[in-house]
């Protein structure tokens, strides 16, 4: 055991004991063995047990400390939000505090002073591979792990995929495939995707890759393509609704680019 495993442990043991010694005369002996026989599996269990990757006293931990959190947050300072809930209005965001500072059109960001870039890669099935392809892999990702000069970070998000779109576009081309059969088939295919959507909860996967440094971008676009991962560095507008859809997983991304930060927003009139 670790020693943050036999802290938990040992201090549950400690705490237990000093309720006996000073609350022992108050319950039968029976009622102790059994409350201790309860709050030491219960310690046992937070100590030795990891859910999501995560040893179980840290992932209570952040689920505390997130049940504790503002639910919405938006831009601004904390004195506007104070004398907004002084006044008695209704409940308004807390200020949200984003690391980044800038994002130039070319999808260079600027996090604490240093230049970062965001990656959009693929993934690869290691599993179904040979043990001979297995070792090339890694060792390519080995590769690709020692070219990085800088932090880096390799961020996997789940995201529910809209499929109302799909489903459209496939009733607006089905009148002009070639035959009646096919057209109907394409009709049932977007009345299978609106029944999914509806009844399901479709999500997408989402892997960014953040590169410290603009001149390793290309070399870590290079490795990872060797992997036989799909991967390319997102642009101005496609890290700003990466952004975007980190600080709102919840609802679906608004289609189309989203305005890099800074830059005027223009309308085209067509009539």
């Amino acid at each position: 055991m670790t020693f943050r495993q036999l802290a938990i442990v040992g201090g549950v043991g400690l705490l237990g004991f000093g309720a006996y010694r000073t609350f022992g005369p108050l319950l039968p002996a029976a009622a102790w063995i059994v409350a201790g026989i309860i709050v030491f599996s219960i310690a046992i269990v937070v100590a030795l047990g990891r859910r999501d990757g995560l040893p179980l006293d840290v992932w209570l931990k952040h689920g505390f400390t997130l049940s504790r959190s503002p639910r919405q947050l938006t831009p601004g300072s904390a004195r506007a939000t104070s004398v907004a809930a002084v006044a008695g209005k209704t409940s308004v965001p807390a200020p949200l505090r984003s690391p980044v500072t800038a994002v130039s059109p070319s999808g260079v960001v600027t996090s604490e002073g240093k230049h970062r870039v965001l990656i959009a890669c693929g993934t690869t099935n290691i599993h179904l591979r040979t043990g001979g392809e297995q070792g090339a892999l890694l060792d390519g990702f080995g590769r690709f792990l020692n070219s990085l000069t800088g932090p880096a970070q390799i961020v996997v998000a789940a995201q529910r995929h809209d499929l109302t779109a799909h489903a459209q576009a496939m009733v607006d081309h089905a009148p002009r495939l070639p035959h009646p059969a096919l057209t109907a088939a394409a009709e049932d295919y977007a009345e299978f995707l609106l029944d999914l959507d509806e009844e399901r909860d479709p999500l997408r996967r989402q892997v960014l890759a953040v590169i410290t440094g603009e001149q390793v971008a290309d070399t870590a676009v290079r490795a990872l393509t060797g992997l036989g991962v799909e991967a390319s560095a997102l642009d101005g507008p496609a890290v700003s609704a990466a952004l975007a859809n980190a600080a709102d997983p919840f609802n679906p991304p608004v289609p189309g680019p989203r305005a890099v930060p800074g830059a005027p927003i223009t309308l085209r009139s067509t009539t």
